[in-house]
């Protein structure tokens, strides 16, 4: 197995000239400790839910310019339950509909309880409406939600347990959206796991691969499964080069497998195969490289107290453009150099995943007392890059409140868009569930549309799980750009019948404006002729478009800018 021997010594002279003192109770913590910290634990027994209709109030749900967001965990008639709590959510999108989409969380049901399920939701008109059926298995501890997809639209599902005492994974599939899930398989697995599916077309298609923290694992010392057979079974466990932890997965275009995570040297690790797609195969480990992130993964911060601020995330450009093939790792850390709580760090290999550049700041503001917390990054089939975190740099007191971010990337993270604000600001340590923190990460799926997110936050006064969808072509270089006079707008949106698109060109040009759905196929052209400078209006009528969410695009000059239209029923 071969060994990124340069990038290892960098970083233990790294470590020797530059020691740190960490934030919060992860106070010069040695590493080795720090793997062995934020396990999960069943502390407190099940409570029956007390019989009869339960409280609710109205949910949340906001809409700006470019996205929306809507609560996920809400009752048959789409209000907020009162007394729970709902955190750590992941998200699977159907790519061949990604109208249906499912969101799994760590599910409460009473917030004077520790005691959680595996709580989920599915929306079969793109993240405008969930139904929140319950819990997979209901009166079974579950922790560690975990979901992904395959090719083919199939749903999965995985969960750890540890009720016996034992740190276990159950791997469940849906074949209906996320409506209906099976009894699950036996995943081995551990505490913090996490899950990936190769969609490629080569001899891994279908395969499943999860890793988890090596010291919580059911068949120790082994912390890394595979499923070669759609989840019907799951291989004996392996060891992974350099003991990544609390990280991410992703498999890139040919099929090679991508792990990180914190690592041994309390840097970031990542680390490769490319033969764990082959039916059969004895696992090898390519290389184990040591990313530069001039920072450290924190846990136990005051911000999030019995948790960490966000696991390292790892994805791979698998379009067909000059990125193709290119690596990224994306983690909210403690800064090495400038002494920073929390920044939002990206570093990128162009040789896929031997050595990285030097890392980038995405968020921008000037401080360096702010947090940016539970930093969580995808890719789309593209290549453009997303990024969002929690951020702290808008409250006046300098405390925890917490917005929601966005950046992006279209040029294979040469260049960002502009920071956009997407929430108003909450306190992240409210509705605690008998256990400080908001759950350990957030996590997001990437299309050519745009992004669709799974998080948590407390914007209705307790802890809930919501959706946002995020058109980055309106919150992103667009606004970076401003200034070239061109402009689009609808009203009214939402509509019933028909709305008038209104746009403004600086200068004659050729123009067109299309309607898009929400995977970015084009299903009408409005306008496509030569105007002149000037602003015009045209009539948008559809008696048979579905109600759902559509893109409306306008080019003319060189230039794009695109609105979301909401068709309602």
């Amino acid at each position: 197995m071969k060994k990124n021997t340069n990038n290892v010594i960098a970083s233990l002279a790294i470590l020797l000239i530059c020691p740190i003192a960490l934030t919060g109770q992860n106070k010069n913590i040695p590493a080795a400790e720090k793997v062995k910290m934020h396990h999960e634990i069943a502390d407190q027994p099940y409570r029956t839910p007390s019989p009869g209709p339960k409280k609710t109030s109205p949910a949340f749900h906001y809409a700006g310019p470019g996205f929306f967001t809507t609560q996920v965990n809400v009752d048959a008639n789409g209000d907020n339950i009162l007394g729970d709590a709902a955190n750590e959510p992941s998200i699977a999108v159907d790519p061949n509909n990604p109208d249906k989409m499912a969101i799994g969380w760590r599910q409460f049901d009473d917030v004077n309880n520790s005691f959680r399920q595996a709580g989920y939701g599915y929306s079969f008109d793109a993240g405008i409406s969930w139904t929140f059926p319950g819990v997979i298995e209901p009166g079974v501890f579950r922790s560690d939600p975990v979901l992904d997809f395959d090719k083919f639209g199939n749903f999965y599902y995985n969960s750890l347990t540890n009720y016996t005492g034992a740190y276990t994974c159950n791997v469940y599939k849906s074949t209906n959206g996320g409506a209906a899930w099976d009894l699950g398989a036996d995943a081995h697995g551990g505490d913090k796991q996490w899950m990936t599916i190769d969609r490629t077309d080569g001899p891994g298609s279908g395969n499943i691969y999860s890793c988890w923290n090596s010291n919580y694992s059911s068949c120790s010392p082994g912390f890394f499964t595979r499923s070669a057979d759609a989840g019907a079974s799951y291989e004996d466990c392996i060891e992974v080069d350099g003991n990544p932890y609390w990280g991410t997965m992703s498999v890139g275009p040919t099929g090679e497998l991508y792990i990180t995570g914190a690592g041994s040297f309390d840097g970031v690790t990542v680390v490769k195969s490319t033969n764990a797609q082959a039916p059969g195969s004895t696992i090898n480990w390519l290389y184990t490289t040591f990313v530069d992130m001039d920072g450290y993964v924190v846990g136990s911060d005051p911000i999030n107290p019995v948790g960490i601020l966000g696991q390292v995330d790892v994805d791979v450009d698998r379009s067909t453009g000059p990125g193709r093939g290119n690596v990224y790792v994306l983690a909210s850390v403690a800064r090495i150099s400038v002494f920073d709580p929390a920044d939002v760090m990206f570093a990128k290999s162009t040789d896929g995943g031997a050595t990285f550049n030097s890392p980038q700041r995405l968020n921008t503001d000037i401080s360096t007392s702010n947090y940016q917390w539970f930093g969580t990054m995808s890719v789309a089939p593209n290549g453009r890059i997303d990024v969002i975190w929690l951020d702290t740099r808008d409250d006046p007191a300098g405390g925890y409140l917490s917005s929601l971010y966005y950046c992006y990337s279209d040029d294979e993270g040469e260049t960002w868009s502009i920071n956009k604000r997407l929430s108003g600001q909450f306190d992240p340590t409210v509705g605690y569930p008998q256990q400080a923190k908001m759950g350990d990460y957030f996590d997001m799926v990437s299309d050519n549309a745009g992004a669709h997110l799974a998080w948590a936050n407390t914007l209705n006064g307790e802890q809930d799980v919501y959706y946002t969808h995020i058109i980055p072509t309106i919150v992103g270089l667009d606004e970076q750009r401003a200034g070239n006079g061109l402009s689009l707008s609808a009203a009214p949106n939402p509509f019933q019948d028909n709305t008038v698109i209104r746009y403004r060109l600086p200068q004659e040009g050729e123009v067109k404006i299309s309607i898009y759905n929400i995977s970015g196929t084009e299903i009408g052209t409005l306008v496509e002729k030569l105007q002149a400078a000037g602003t015009y209006s045209v009539n948008f009528s559809k008696e048979n478009l579905s109600p759902g969410f559509y893109f409306c695009r306008l080019t003319a000059g060189g230039q794009t800018q695109t609105i979301r239209l909401i068709r309602l029923k």
